[in-house]
């Protein structure tokens, strides 16, 4: 039988307190990235490696793109997610099959915050949980905004649904990004419109955003909670669904409130990903790449992708703007 708490006590170099006289947990993260450019060499080269992605912004009328070329993501573009593979294959987020230098930050003495060896941006860091659980939100919608703030003002927080871009998606985890690195979150604070006013929460939409994203922001974690739960089991009633729906979140915590940005799913991958080699354009769509971050492990597809296939796959794998008030017709929040 693993002993976890040796294994942890091996991969731990800080452990987060939460006090007020402790190190904030942006600057542990901050620390910890550092510390593991120097003892862990694959980490280290991969982030030699990002400096050189290239990148190219992409005008797609009422919104823009940034495709990026990162050849190291393929692993987690391509991955293999259906059941029979998850069964069969090692998962790399547990804290006994992490490769020895790696080591993390304990949060809640639940989850390990961790550098991503194969990083989107200049720092991204993986939370993983300590268990080997399968993806929920709602299971973990505390602890997510829990942490969102924490790491707040200089990081942002999302969430892979299990359908919906998560590489691993047996073993709940989050991902932390810098703030304001994903084009999504400066456009849902100048390109937004006012939907509904839910006490506490403001419910908007971005404009002529290509895709449904919706914007939810509250400084009352209760009625956060209330208003989201409700959106969950008005969309489940809908659709029928047993299941949690399918969706990416981007959150972050900013001037004592919290900014949930949601990207509703109507599928994982677009057909295209699934052509035969000559047509084949492999993106998979995660949070990042709904968010308007295009991560493209090929030169070829990276080089390929233009305006109209953007719309294409946003219009393909996301919902449509009529989706929200028929979900909203269905509240009964008082």
């Amino acid at each position: 039988m693993l002993n976890t708490d040796v294994m942890l006590s091996a991969k731990t170099i800080f452990r987060f307190e939460t006090p007020s006289n402790a190190e904030a947990l942006s600057s542990l993260c901050r620390r910890l990235l550092l510390q593991q450019q120097e003892t862990w060499q694959q980490l280290s080269e991969d982030y030699s490696s990002f400096a050189s992605v290239q990148t190219r912004d992409i005008d797609c009328g009422t919104f823009h793109v940034q495709a990026q070329f990162n050849p190291h993501r393929i692993a987690s573009t391509g991955a293999d997610v259906t059941s029979h593979a998850l069964r069969h294959r090692t998962c790399f987020l547990c804290v006994e099959h992490l490769p020895e230098p790696q080591k993390g930050i304990l949060f809640q003495d639940t989850f390990l915050i961790l550098c991503n060896p194969v990083p989107i941006f200049r720092q991204h860091f993986t939370v993983s949980s300590i268990a080997h659980v399968p993806q929920s939100f709602e299971n973990n919608f505390e602890s997510f905004l829990s942490l969102a703030k924490e790491i707040s003002p200089d990081f942002s927080i999302f969430y892979n649904g299990p359908k919906c871009g998560a590489s691993a998606p047996d073993h709940l985890h989050f991902q932390i990004s810098p703030v304001n690195s994903i084009p999504v979150e400066r456009d849902a604070v100048h390109c937004r419109t006012i939907v509904e006013q839910f006490h506490d929460v403001a419910v908007l939409t971005i404009n002529d955003y290509g895709r449904l994203a919706i914007v939810i922001e509250s400084a009352n974690n209760d009625e956060l909670r209330t208003w989201f739960f409700q959106l969950l089991r008005a969309w489940r009633a809908m659709a029928n669904l047993s299941d949690e729906p399918n969706f990416n979140i981007i959150a972050s915590y900013q001037n004592k409130a919290w900014r949930l940005i949601v990207f509703p799913r109507n599928k994982h991958r677009p057909d295209i990903f699934f052509q035969e080699e000559r047509e084949r354009i492999m993106i998979s769509p995660a949070a990042v790449d709904m968010g308007g971050l295009l991560v493209t492990p090929r030169e070829q597809d990276f080089l390929r992708v233009d305006a109209p296939l953007i719309k294409s796959i946003y219009n393909e794998v996301g919902m449509p703007e009529s989706f929200l008030p028929k979900l909203l017709s269905r509240f009964h929040i008082v």
